[in-house]
């Protein structure tokens, strides 16, 4: 089984990256949409913590930037319905951390926000996975990214659920230098749509 790979990012896509491993072989990795942005350039050392995947066309190999979120990746394979590409759309939706709090509230309407995922998928996955989700909160905090728990305690004083700030803050790249006050304003423009 492939449990990781390195290697040098070649291209990139919506939900792929081509990655070149070495010996002049290139993979293809379906990896979750709001992680491409943090991996970085094209000819960027890149390492995926992966999971390997036979259909009846192909294999196809899963990526995800740290090892919990793979986790949660599999976690959520074992649900009845739940398929690869539903569990991927609920990883690049909520990230690893605000999937775990949406499934630990009970919250339908936030899982059900991910792409391919209705309201009796998402009360499935709460049902069977509530209380299973033991993540470090130390690779969960790095799923939104580090000192994003004053943002999220900020916005949530707003009214905004703790999953929506989340899943606000998943796709915001952080700049060197920024500040609190900056992240809280990118997050509140993903938060109101503009």
């Amino acid at each position: 089984m492939i449990v990781s790979l390195r290697g040098v990012l070649e291209a990139a896509g919506t939900d792929w990256v081509h990655l070149q491993v070495g010996g002049g072989v290139t993979l293809r990795v379906s990896v979750a949409s709001n992680c491409i942005a943090g991996l970085g350039a094209i000819g960027s050392p890149v390492r995926l913590f992966t999971h390997l995947r036979f259909t009846d066309e192909q294999p196809v190999l899963y990526g995800f930037p740290t090892s919990a979120a793979r986790d949660v990746f599999l976690t959520l394979l074992t649900v009845s319905g739940v398929g690869p590409r539903m569990a991927l759309s609920l990883v690049s939706t909520l990230g690893v951390d605000g999937l775990q709090q949406a499934i630990e509230a009970g919250d339908v309407t936030a899982l059900s926000a991910a792409r391919g995922v209705g309201r009796r998928t998402a009360g499935r996955v709460i049902l069977e996975l509530k209380g299973k989700l033991e993540l470090d909160t130390g690779a969960a905090a790095s799923a939104t990214g580090a000192g994003d728990g004053e943002v999220v305690d900020a916005l949530t004083a707003l009214g905004y659920s703790a999953a929506e700030v989340r899943r606000a803050l998943a796709g915001l790249e952080r700049a060197p230098g920024q500040s609190l006050e900056d992240r809280i304003r990118l997050a509140l423009g993903r938060l109101g749509g503009g």
